[in-house]
């Protein structure tokens, strides 16, 4: 499978369900959506879904949820609530950006947050 960060949602999309061996239709009835709909999704004439149908498609295809809600130009619900319930976290995102982190360089710092970080209660 390619990288998906150098393809659409809709192609991703495919190259997924086609990973999976399933056909359109199936895939559109597990997650209950109209066949048609999930074509013009794969094919870029209709915008990637909905955040619970984004979530659905990830079960179905055991696909991580976030890279799909990305791709799909989307911010998952629950990141969305820790930015706007945090008057630190705008600013911290902000300034990562300003000093324009790499990819790299933000796994890094996640490593180092996953070590040193306080544990959940």
């Amino acid at each position: 499978m390619n990288e998906s960060q150098d393809l659409s949602f809709g192609d991703y999309l495919r190259e997924l369900r086609k990973a999976k061996g399933l056909s359109q239709k199936e895939l559109a009835e597990r997650v209950d959506i109209d066949f048609t709909y999930l074509s013009k999704i794969e094919t870029g004439s209709a915008a990637p879904p909905a955040e619970d149908t984004i979530l659905r498609l990830a079960d179905v295809l055991r696909a991580d949820a976030d890279k799909l809600i990305l791709l799909a130009g989307k911010v998952p619900k629950d990141l969305g609530k820790v930015v706007t319930g945090s008057k630190t976290m705008p600013t911290l995102l902000r300034a990562m950006k300003d000093k324009e982190f790499t990819e790299e360089q933000l796994e890094e710092c996640l490593r180092q947050l996953r070590k040193k970080g306080p544990d959940k209660k």
